[in-house]
């Protein structure tokens, strides 16, 4: 049997970068206060060898794991066929793995779960958590709370409670679906229907009250509730034909809603767009851009919005202790922030 060779040590680096332990020590852990040329022996040292930190050991020092949880309020299902989870996920991933840490992907495929994921949020094995999909009866963010470890989620926050301190990132989804249906009304379309997300998401609730912004007159039968899927567009789609067979466009909630919208008309034989123009929300090219015919949509950079969520979580994890913390890095992380999105015209509408 091989024997396997014996890691390097703390004291074999110190030893070949001539350094004291200690010095190695707050090199390894990022610690200030260690001259640049020292450190950079250190550096050379720790590549010469292979020394790999002992993790349990550098997490007593640094009080970090360089974990975070990424929690999904969804079940597996969906979140590894819907590619606005791979987009996010992502940009999760890279923003984490450029600083050195680790993603902990949790998913809760039902109510059973959550208590799973309460207790390994308060186990300590994380130093925080990014949190995203939420419905306005998830009891995620109680946990969440409860856990105490610092958190950002994806999207607007469906509460209202004077809760202070909630950071979160979204897009422009209000503003995002009164550009959609201006477009729409600029084709000279004036039966325009909404096939909505799932109302119990803010996403979908703000991008149904940008419609109500454009459209606040509109008959009750042009809106049809969908569940941000291609099946329930398609479903939904039927539903509005059957009811208003003279709508002439249609504002999907998404790109998955407004492929299966695609769908039913094809099936019903309504010509896109001369008979009926298509507008979907995302941009996700996978789905945009292999629609027939290929989709005008509503753009929301989807990875960045993922990147920004760790970002935002890892600079308040890197901020003092409290007490310690001046009113200029408090300012420097902000409570909510909405990206902008714009309207991407192909062959749809």
């Amino acid at each position: 049997m091989t024997e396997t060779a014996p890691r390097p040590t703390l004291e074999a680096v110190a030893e070949r970068a001539g350094v004291s332990r200690a010095t190695v020590s707050r090199v390894v852990n990022g610690a200030h206060g260690v001259r640049e040329a020292l450190a950079e022996r250190v550096r050379r040292a720790v590549e010469e060898l292979g020394y790999v930190p002992n993790q349990a050991a550098r997490s007593l020092v640094t009080k970090r794991h360089h974990a975070v949880a990424v929690v999904a309020a969804e079940p597996e299902t969906r979140v590894f066929a819907d590619p606005y989870f791979a987009q996010q996920l992502r940009g999760i991933s890279r923003e984490l793995t450029a600083h050195d840490n680790q993603l902990v992907l949790l998913l809760t495929e039902g109510r059973e779960d959550h208590a799973r994921v309460g207790r390994y949020l308060a186990g300590g094995h994380v130093d925080g958590a990014l949190v995203f999909s939420l419905h306005l009866d998830d009891p995620l963010p109680g946990l969440v709370r409860r856990a105490g470890v610092p958190t950002v989620f994806g999207g607007r926050p469906g509460w209202d409670d004077g809760r202070d301190g909630v950071v979160y990132v979204d897009s422009d989804n209000r503003g995002g679906a009164r550009a959609a249906v201006r477009h729409l009304a600029g084709l000279g379309r004036t039966r325009i229907a909404h096939i909505t997300g799932p109302l119990d998401q803010t996403s979908a609730a703000d991008r149904l009250a940008g419609f109500r912004d454009l459209r606040a007159d509109v008959d009750p039968e042009l809106i049809e509730r969908g569940d941000f899927t291609s099946g329930g567009g398609e479903r939904a789609m039927r539903k509005l034909l059957d009811r208003c067979p003279d709508l002439d466009a249609v504002f999907a909630a998404n790109d998955l809603t407004a492929a299966g919208a695609l769908r039913a008309l094809r099936q019903r034989g309504r010509r896109v767009p001369d008979d009926v123009a298509v507008v979907g929300f995302d941009d996700m090219l996978p789905v945009a851009e292999q629609t027939d015919p290929p989709l005008t949509t509503i753009r929301q950079d989807i990875e960045e919005m993922g990147r920004l969520m760790a970002r935002l979580l890892l600079r308040g994890l890197d901020r003092p202790a409290d007490g310690e913390e001046t009113s200029a890095a408090a300012a420097a992380t902000p409570s909510g922030v909405v990206l902008p999105t714009t309207l991407v015209r192909r062959a749809s509408a």
